[in-house]
């Protein structure tokens, strides 16, 4: 496949032009890191925005950041560190990725707990669209004017209404003390159940929590034999020293280096070959134990398949080493009653468990709007060739 990096908005500008003209499908690349993710784009060209990298403006005092789509996520972190400020989002995979990568697939990982995902924390994004425009949305401050809000639109689309080219993120103050904490649980449905439940008596909210199944723990964690929930605790000193305390009713605490959360981010199952099959299970937050012990059931009997869970959230994520049998895969997958979301896997994985819920009504109405000759990531939420 034929790439071309662009290096400004007005270059992909007319690289998409040029493509909607001869009617000739897209792939849009960031970093390239996690082109595997998603349907099977049918394209025979690509561009890429890595190009497009550099951060625009920094107001500290507003706590707003602009940057071009291919800024790095580990080039904000370190100029924000400086002045003691971050960017709360913190997508699997590695800070390698970059920033409109993160916003136009709308990834997010434990943080969303507190946080939120990319649509809570964009402020604004400037684009181009498959017509051929360059666009803006939202703008450089917290507080914009009440209206249709193509910010988030824009934010999970994949590309395909149009090409992210910079964007305007609210940043957050450091906390004094960050600190990783764990505890064993038995990682049955009533021990799931009973972290959420302490997290909504909880007079805090962690940072993040996820609970680990036992062979994940002990691929991240170390020295642990069974599951573990994991909880980042973040404050000044007396409030993480009550934090920590509090979860005594759960079990007995113990602490974890920080670094787990990144190892957390970038795991891939056992023997995967760094293509593992990865999907999402979710219903009502009241409902994780349910939803866990069904994640387990689908994942019965494969060797090294590695779950975790956001009780506050109501997610599991199951990774899966990708020389199972994908046909036994599928079939569980489609007896199970939990909302599916998939993230990395075959193409016939894709048809059998994951039909798209993105190709009649609105979302096919705005592609028509935005990208109507269908060149933009065709094929990466499962409509048909463009008409």
């Amino acid at each position: 496949m034929t790439t071309l990096t662009v290096s400004s908005a007005t270059d992909l500008r007319d690289r998409v032009r040029d493509a909607s003209a001869r009617a000739t499908p897209l792939r849009i690349v960031g970093a390239g890191t996690w082109l595997d993710a998603g349907r099977p784009v049918r394209a025979v060209e690509s561009v890429s925005t890595q190009g497009l990298s550099g951060i625009v403006d920094y107001v500290p005092g507003d706590l707003t950041l602009t940057a071009r789509a291919g800024t790095s996520l580990a080039e904000i972190r370190e100029a924000t560190g400086k002045h003691n400020q971050w960017l709360a989002l913190d997508p699997h995979g590695s800070d390698a990725g970059t920033l409109g990568a993160t916003i136009a697939t709308a990834s997010a990982g434990p943080l969303a707990t507190t946080f939120g995902s990319p649509r809570d924390l964009v402020l604004g994004i400037e684009f181009v669209a498959g017509t051929g425009n360059i666009a803006r949305a939202g703008g450089r401050v917290v507080k914009n004017v009440a209206g249709f809000d193509l910010t988030r639109v824009m934010t999970g689309a994949w590309g395909t209404l149009g090409v992210i080219t910079e964007a305007t993120v609210r940043l957050h103050a450091c906390p004094q003390v960050d600190e990783t904490i764990g505890v064993s649980i038995n990682g049955d449905a009533e021990s799931l159940d009973r972290t959420r439940q302490l997290l909504r008596r909880l007079a805090f909210t962690p940072y993040a929590c996820e609970v680990l199944s036992a062979t994940l723990a002990r691929a991240v964690v170390g020295g642990r034999d069974g599951p573990v929930a994991l909880f980042r605790l973040a404050g000044n000193l007396e409030s993480v020293s009550a934090q920590r305390t509090a979860l005594l009713e759960l079990g007995q605490p113990f602490e974890v280096s920080p670094d787990t959360w990144s190892s957390l981010r970038s795991v891939e199952a056992p023997g995967s070959g760094g293509g593992a099959i990865v999907f999402r299970l979710s219903r009502r937050p009241s409902e994780i134990g349910a939803t866990w012990v069904e994640a387990n059931r689908i994942v019965d009997g494969i060797g090294g398949a590695l779950l975790h869970a956001s009780p506050a959230r109501g997610v599991v994520r199951c990774i899966v080493p990708a020389s199972d049998n994908p046909a036994r895969l599928g079939a569980a997958l489609a007896a199970g009653e939990s909302k599916r979301i998939g993230e990395r896997m075959p193409e016939q994985l894709w048809n059998a468990a994951f039909p798209s819920r993105a190709t009649t009504g609105i979302p096919m109405r705005l592609r028509a709007a935005f990208d109507p000759r269908g060149v933009l990531n065709p094929g990466i939420f499962g409509e048909g060739p463009p008409s």
